[in-house]
């Protein structure tokens, strides 16, 4: 018999505590109230930080969001490189939000960050003074790569490159930021860099206000082609 009621003593007590945690759960798990966000910005502000964040916590609670699947979606908003997330009491969420450093454009609709990762920048407006960069899918990261190569290259000419294009067919052109865009190719790019420079320090520099562009898929020379002349093809 006191086995039997020690055993009831026990349920009893496990019922009770069960029903104990269960409505303090309950009461903690109240609706959201208040969303902090806290960074540095140069680029976004917070009404737009809170105006993209306020859909994914509609609806949410305190203790049963799953802040992990917050931080993935966070993390597609635009202009969002890192984003972590806590919970503070009683009825908030902190969003600690890194925000991305844009190098360059891509492809018109995009920016690079400096790792060549590609990331939407509207509803924001571009910022200015970026370089235009295009290329297939998945080829961000070595345009904005040679890109950087070819940045003090161009620097000891006193020139700086305002576009860089990789074709689908692997071939580079660029543009120079006098205007004259230039017709790199696929093959052999320092040996026809060398004659660019060799070419622009000789003449070519003097009269680059009429140049249209100069290509160098040549053998042994340079071809430019001056404003008013047809168009180039492709190698």
């Amino acid at each position: 018999m006191k086995k039997r009621n020690a055993w009831l003593g026990v349920l009893l007590l496990a019922l009770l505590l069960g029903a104990g945690g269960r409505a303090l759960w309950l009461w903690l798990d109240r609706p959201i109230e208040r969303v902090s966000i806290r960074g540095d910005w140069e680029y976004v502000s917070a009404d737009y930080l809170r105006t993209q964040l306020a859909p994914l916590v509609q609806d949410a609670t305190w203790l049963s969001a799953d802040l992990g699947e917050l931080r993935r979606r966070a993390l597609n908003i635009g202009w969002l490189h890192e984003v972590r997330i806590s919970r503070e009491w009683p009825n908030a969420l902190v969003f600690e939000l890194v925000e991305q450093t844009p190098v360059a454009r891509w492809n018109d609709d995009f920016l690079l960050n400096p790792h060549g990762e590609p990331f939407a920048f509207a509803p924001l407006a571009v910022p200015t003074g970026l370089p235009d960069l295009a290329g297939p899918v998945g080829s961000s990261e070595e345009v904005l790569m040679y890109y950087h190569r070819l940045t003090p290259y161009f620097q000891g000419l006193s020139l700086s490159l305002s576009q860089l294009r990789l074709e689908p067919r692997g071939a580079w052109r660029f543009q120079l930021n006098n205007g004259a865009w230039v017709m790199l190719g696929r093959r052999q790019h320092d040996i026809r860099l060398a004659r660019l420079s060799a070419s622009w320090q000789r003449e070519l520099a003097s009269l680059s206000e009429h140049i249209r562009y100069i290509d160098l898929r040549y053998p042994n020379g340079v071809a430019v082609a001056w404003h008013g002349e047809s168009d180039f093809a492709e190698e």
